[in-house]
């Protein structure tokens, strides 16, 4: 065996060192990339609870719309039908009134309240 000169002895601790630092320097890197992850994670987090929010208020707001419309289009049948109905108007004010003929039968259903 050959013995070991002070150059190859200092060479295997360059050598040495260098590993240890390509280690670490990978190991900070990881660090720095997960790192970098979990802050666009924490980033997104409150724009995704944002996004959720406005999507439910849209829902909401789509249903109100809904509602309305069907009210609006009972409306416009109502006054379409009291405009051109006669028939339908003798039944929409004998009802207001509480009047009937003799001998006919009414059924009279109440709404529920909420």
């Amino acid at each position: 065996m050959a013995k070991k000169t002070p150059a190859m002895v200092k060479l295997a601790r360059i050598e040495a060192r260098t590993k240890t630092i390509n280690g670490i320097r990978q190991f900070v890197f990881v660090i720095f990339c997960a790192a970098g992850g979990f802050l666009c994670v924490a980033m997104a987090l409150p724009q995704r609870n944002k996004l959720e929010e406005m999507e439910t208020r849209l829902e909401d707001a789509k249903h109100r719309e809904m509602l309305a419309l069907e009210e609006r289009d009972n409306y416009l049948t109502e006054n379409r039908a009291i405009k051109e109905d006669p028939a339908f108007l003798e039944v929409h004010a004998r009802d207001r009134l509480d009047r009937y003929r003799e001998g006919e039968k009414v059924l009279k259903f109440r709404k529920e309240q909420h």
